[in-house]
């Protein structure tokens, strides 16, 4: 009868043992993160591409949103801002400023909205502030096609 009677008694529940530093370790290191993808440097057409979100083999895409997309090669310090060249990786375009205090990407937009013939609010910088690889973005009715056909006569 004692014996049902201390089967029956609810025992207390103790918290579990407190994990160690050695124990969150070695489940830590256990673990595998995730491998994130690196582009191979080079390949800028993929990377242009990749960074505007589109499938378009050209400098010039239309992004997600709509906007068109230009991958431009900027060297600063010429002595006038031209396009020198429309490659299958990016547009190279010559900047007739110094690579200080933001100077060539302000005359790289101004140019550009020159060239497109559009207002300097419509074009912007979205990546490569501070690279000569740049990503510029075209707000405007522009298909990609006809942006591609201006940066070509600009060229010329």
């Amino acid at each position: 009868m004692l014996s049902r009677l201390l089967a029956t008694v609810v025992r207390p529940t103790f918290p579990p043992p407190p994990v160690t530093t050695l124990q969150r370790r070695r489940a830590w290191t256990n673990t595998q993160m995730p491998k994130k993808d690196t582009a191979v440097k080079g390949k800028s057409a993929a990377a242009g591409c990749a960074i505007a979100g589109t499938q378009s083999p050209g400098p010039v895409a239309q992004d997600k949103h709509g906007a068109v997309t230009i991958v431009v090669r900027a060297k600063p310090s010429s002595k006038h801002s031209s396009i020198t060249d429309v490659s299958a990786e990016a547009v190279g375009v010559s900047i007739a400023a110094p690579p200080t205090d933001g100077e060539a990407n302000t005359e790289l937009i101004r140019y550009l909205a020159e060239v497109l013939d559009l207002k300097k609010t419509r074009i912007s910088l979205d990546k490569g502030s501070r690279s000569k690889d740049k990503l510029i973005r075209v707000d405007s009715s522009l298909s990609p096609e006809e942006v591609l056909s201006l940066l070509r006569q600009a060229a010329d």
